[in-house]
């Protein structure tokens, strides 16, 4: 039988291989891994699209002064979003599996954005290969987001919540 931290090693080659399927077996337990290539493609689309395109750039019209106060607003915005989320603590999936925010489907939630945790507070629990890792927060200080929804997959290093630190 493969212990978890065996198989989060062969989940972190995987990844920096070049290899896109991968399966294990030994003393009946057995591994089967598969990289997403859809992103390989959405590359190489658009680039296709640019060579097969030959029509000659139209000039834009100047857009008003109006459409061009909200342009600016939303990069504010999303600048000012960035520099907040510069000064939080992201809790992420240590491994490939299932996202659950509650220890059993009848239970409460671990937590919810305003929860206080500390750096031994149970935040969630990845489930893979039937196993359930309990992932806690590992900072102290407040929830500010949960990004995932309960029984979503998650990827290694997704990821999970915000943390404002204490």
């Amino acid at each position: 039988m493969l212990k978890v931290q065996e198989i989060r090693e062969i989940i972190k080659l995987v990844d920096q291989s070049s290899i896109d399927e991968f399966s294990y077996e030994i003393e009946g337990s057995k591994i089967k891994m598969k990289k997403k290539s859809a992103g390989q493609q959405v590359l190489v689309e658009p680039a296709k699209v640019v060579a097969e395109t030959p029509a000659p750039i139209q000039p834009v019209p100047t857009p008003t002064a109006a459409p061009a106060v909200q342009v600016d607003e939303p990069k504010q915005t999303a600048k000012e979003e960035n520099v907040q989320e510069t000064n939080l603590h992201k809790i992420t999936s240590p491994m490939v599996g299932t996202f659950y925010e509650s220890p059993s489907p009848d239970a409460d939630v671990y937590v919810k954005p305003g929860s206080k945790v500390s750096k031994d507070s149970i935040v969630c629990i990845v489930e893979a290969m039937k196993l359930f890792n309990e992932i806690e927060a590992e900072v102290n200080g407040e929830i500010v987001e949960v990004l995932v929804k309960d029984g979503q997959l998650v990827e290694y290093g997704q990821p999970l919540f915000l943390v404002k630190p204490e």
